[in-house]
């Protein structure tokens, strides 16, 4: 008898799962892997501070993304961002938009250029597709202590004043998200950090995660875990918010990817000069 592909596809091996089943569950496990890779890429080491980064998507694969570029001045430059949607979809435009923050970095002046210049190069994929990314790109400067920030429709950071019982988040500026019009023009805000000062990004699947009552999280719980951790090196703040994040869901299932990005300042200064950029790990 004559066989096609499509009957093999739905012939069952013994553990239950067509070849199709197979196939996908692999390919996926795949995309995991490779989005895990970009990711969980080389993290920059530089004098004055120090930064980390870290996901969890709520499915095998998510639409947060977050980046480090060094820039050739010393400069670091750090985005994050959110994809509409969840799953395999927002994956593929996570990776879209990684490629479009990497290709503005290396020839965008500052924060703002790099959103106007990456709405430009998105706006109609995303139109297409009927989708949009919120997007927070900022430079560090470990040589004056300076951030520099621009926001395309994306949760402010959080600042956390080392030397102080303060968590606030950072003067507003606005900008739309990418892919919600055309022709967009960011702009740039900076402010003076100091020693121990720590500014944490983060997409809302942080805030919005819920417990098996349906209740959110919420941005003070946010700060009042940053609050008691503060003086925590930045991989050790990282992982008492997702303890802090697991106590209060209590194993209710993770409804958003979450992901969030810190960044600590300490006094030592460092040496920069326009041939300097930071070393990555």
């Amino acid at each position: 008898m004559y066989k096609d592909g499509m009957t093999y596809v739905h012939q069952k091996n013994s553990d239950g799962l067509t070849i199709m089943d197979k196939t996908l569950k692999r390919e996926i496990n795949l995309a995991r892997n490779i989005q895990s890779q970009l990711l969980n890429g080389k993290t920059p080491v530089f004098d004055g501070g120090e930064v980390s980064g870290s996901s969890v998507p709520a499915r095998l694969i998510g639409g947060d993304y977050y980046d480090f570029y060094p820039l050739v001045n010393g400069k670091i430059r750090i985005v994050i961002g959110d994809v509409m949607g969840k799953g395999i979809p927002a994956a593929m435009l996570m990776i879209l938009t990684r490629g479009a923050f990497r290709s503005a970095a290396e020839t965008t002046k500052s924060p703002a250029d790099t959103l106007t210049s990456m709405n430009q190069a998105l706006y109609a994929d995303l139109r297409t597709l009927k989708s949009f990314v919120t997007l927070l790109c900022a430079d560090w400067d470990p040589e004056t202590s300076t951030l520099t920030y621009a926001n395309a429709g994306h949760n402010l950071p959080l600042y956390i004043k080392g030397k102080e019982q303060v968590v606030q988040e950072l003067p507003k500026i606005k900008g739309i998200m990418v892919g919600g019009l055309p022709n967009q023009v960011y702009n740039n805000h900076s402010i003076q950090l100091h020693d121990k000062d720590t500014v944490f990004f983060y997409t809302d699947g942080i805030i919005e995660a819920q417990n098996h009552n349906k209740e959110q999280y919420k941005l003070e719980r946010l700060v009042q875990t940053l609050m008691e951790n503060k003086q925590k090196c930045v991989g050790d703040i990282e992982k008492c918010v997702m303890e802090s994040i697991e106590k209060f869901t209590e194993g209710a299932p993770q409804r958003d990817d979450i992901t969030m990005v810190l960044l600590k300042i300490s006094d030592q200064k460092a040496e920069i000069t326009s041939l300097n950029s930071p070393l990555m790990k």
